[in-house]
């Protein structure tokens, strides 16, 4: 079995690159800066279907895209969850939080309609995490 990421992921998300264990994609969200990290492994749909080290793996990698968010959107607050409630493909979000969003303080899941980047700020901003990233 190899991995493939999900289509809803593929379809809502622009890819920043590649940590040791997950791939780095963008929520193609304009109005929240928000990471997704989804390990690459193939059939894994809880956390606890990791390894121990694995485990350990995608918890360095949590911080390092949380370090990210920090350096990249200084927000309020970082918010960070793995629901799969709609995609089972573990994954998990690294979301800055403003007070100023429009969701505050509430969930930005179902919050409004999405607000995909301009192509030209959105390449931008995809370098700058990159670049982030591989400081990281």
């Amino acid at each position: 079995m190899t991995f493939q990421l999900d289509s809803r992921l593929e379809a809502d998300t622009i890819p920043i690159g590649d940590l040791a264990l997950s791939s780095v994609l963008l929520l193609n969200d304009a109005r929240f800066p928000w990471f997704v990290l989804v390990p690459r492994i193939p059939g894994v749909s809880e956390i606890t279907d990791l390894s121990d080290e694995q485990y350990a793996q995608l918890a360095g990698e949590i911080r390092i895209a949380t370090k990210v968010m920090l350096a990249l959107s200084k927000p309020d607050k970082v918010n960070v969850g793995a629901l799969g409630n709609i995609v089972t493909q573990l994954h998990v979000h690294v979301i800055g939080r403003f007070r100023s969003d429009p969701a505050w303080p509430g969930p930005v899941w179902g919050h409004g309609t999405r607000t995909p980047y301009p192509d030209h700020a959105v390449t931008a901003l995809i370098e700058r995490a990159a670049a982030l990233f591989a400081e990281a």
